[in-house]
Order: C-alpha cells, then sequence, then structure tokens
C-alpha cells in the first residue's frame, strides 16, 4: 500500500466516482480503477460498489476511510514540518471550535504568533468530533472545545465560561420565543435546559448548529437567539442586538485540550491561556 492508492480511494469517496476523481487527481481513469484494485488485493477487501449513478463505499472502505483520513493528513503535516525554514523550531497544530474562535482562538493564534515568532502555526477548525478525531491521529497539539474530549496522552483544562444571553435585533422583544427566534446549538445540557425552561413554547423554525451562523442570520433578517455575550457584545455596543428583558442566561464551560508532550516542552503555554483567557 502507498500514499497514491489512498489519495485515489479518498478521491473516489470525495467524488462519488471513479470518473470524477480521476479529473481531480489528473490521472487516466485506468490508473484510478488499477490503483483502487491494488489497495483492494493488499486488504483482500472490496472497498467501493461501482454503479450506474457512481461509487459508494462498503463495509470494509467504510472501515478504511477513517484511516486513509488520519494516514493521509499525517503525511501531508509531516511534509509541512519538515520543509520549515531553519528560522522555525516548533510547530503549533491548533484546532478550534468555529464559536470558540471569536475572541478566544484569535487571541491565542494572535499571542503565539506574536511572542513566539519561532514556532510556526495551523488552524484547523470543525466540530466535537473532527476535534476528537485530529486529537487521536496526534494531528492537533492542543484544541479549543466545548467538549472535554481526552485520550491517553493528553489533558483538559478548564477555559473559560461562556454566558449565553438571549438577544434580538428588536428592542422591544418578548422574553419567550417568538416566530422570529432562532434555536441555535449549544451542547446537550442547553437543549435539556432550554426545553425546560422554554415548555411552553413552540419549537423554533429555523435552527442552527453554529452562534456564528445564528448571529450572521438575525442581522441580516431579524430576529432573536441565544449567543455567547463575547460573540454579541460588538453588536450590543453598535446597537445592532438588544438584551432581552427579564430572559434568563445560561452559562456554557468550554475546554483546552493538549496533548502532554507539547505541554511539557512549550514553557510558553501557560503564559499564552493566561493572556487569553477572561478571569
Amino acid at each position: 500500500m502507498n500514499l497514491s492508492e489512498l489519495r485515489t480511494f479518498l478521491a473516489i469517496v470525495e467524488t462519488g466516482s471513479l470518473v470524477r476523481a480521476s479529473e481531480k487527481l489528473h490521472v487516466t481513469q485506468s490508473t484510478v480503477t488499477a490503483r483502487l484494485k491494488t489497495l483492494e488485493q493488499e486488504l483482500g477487501q472490496s472497498l467501493i460498489h461501482r454503479h450506474k449513478s457512481g461509487a459508494s463505499l462498503t463495509a470494509a472502505g467504510t472501515r478504511l476511510l477513517r484511516y486513509a483520513e488520519t494516514i493521509s493528513g499525517l503525511w501531508q503535516q509531516a511534509r509541512q514540518e519538515t520543509a520549515l525554514p531553519g528560522a522555525f523550531d516548533a510547530v503549533c497544530n491548533m484546532a478550534c471550535h468555529p464559536d470558540l474562535w471569536p475572541g478566544l482562538g484569535a487571541q491565542l493564534f494572535d499571542w503565539i504568533s506574536a511572542e513566539q515568532p519561532s514556532v510556526a502555526l495551523s488552524i484547523w477548525q470543525g466540530g466535537a468530533s473532527d476535534i476528537g478525531g485530529w486529537l487521536s491521529a496526534g494531528l492537533s497539539d492542543l484544541a479549543l472545545s466545548y467538549v472535554p474530549i481526552a485520550s491517553s496522552g493528553q489533558n483538559v483544562r478548564p477555559l473559560c465560561t461562556d454566558l449565553l444571553c438571549l438577544v434580538s435585533t428588536d428592542p422591544q422583544s418578548p422574553p419567550n420565543p417568538d416566530l422570529s427566534y432562532v434555536f441555535v446549538e449549544a451542547g446537550d445540557e442547553f437543549g435539556r435546559w432550554h426545553a425546560e425552561t422554554y415548555a411552553d413554547s413552540s419549537s423554533a423554525r429555523l435552527n442552527f448548529g453554529s452562534a456564528l451562523l445564528g448571529l450572521d442570520h438575525i442581522l441580516r433578517h431579524g430576529g432573536s437567539a441565544y449567543l455567547p455575550k463575547r460573540i454579541a457584545a460588538p453588536h450590543l455596543a453598535a446597537h445592532q442586538l438588544y438584551p432581552v428583558p427579564d430572559a434568563p442566561d445560561y452559562q456554557r464551560q468550554s475546554y483546552v485540550i493538549i496533548n502532554k508532550s507539547v505541554e511539557q516542552a512549550w514553557d510558553w503555554l501557560d503564559h499564552a491561556l493566561a493572556a487569553v483567557t477572561p478571569p
């Protein structure tokens, strides 16, 4: 098995077709077919169902997918790190939940960039499952997440407590959600709290998986939503949003997950986290 075979397999999965995979990789379809056949022979398993509408994964292909993505990602990371100029003596691969980037992830990234010029930086944004996979595969050195996912060789520290408050584009918005209210996903505990707090209200017609997406929607179309005050603050100050009087707040804990090896090697990490963590 070699990387070209794995990348061909991944291209087939991504495009859903051997023909489109050949176009993506700029090789002939016969080359794609040959690489896939070699990989299947080496593993002793059929990996792809081929049919008129395209291609789909077999059960064995589904099991291989996670490992193929990890191997390909590690190789790409290894190429980038070994090609770094001599002025850099470390690489910080940082993962961040999108809603933790404003005011936290961005500040941490900027602090490391300014205070540790010999450290090369990369940032990946993703949800809890993405971050967990990157950490377990060794693709991320540290991660900012709402879920304290950690495996052997990693430590979890509390990062900050987000205050989720109900805000609206209407300064006269009622405390109970109305037709303009949008539900923004903020974890299972928030979902249960929300259902209990607003048991008499009907379900929101619009649902967003990210506070940034929910914010963008209500700024463009009007409405109300529970958002982290950290994210809503600039818009509250600009009178684009208004706090909804008498609406209860909710607290959501966030975490930083760190590989123990870099935690020991980076004596500046505590200073970096202290500089961006709210008191």
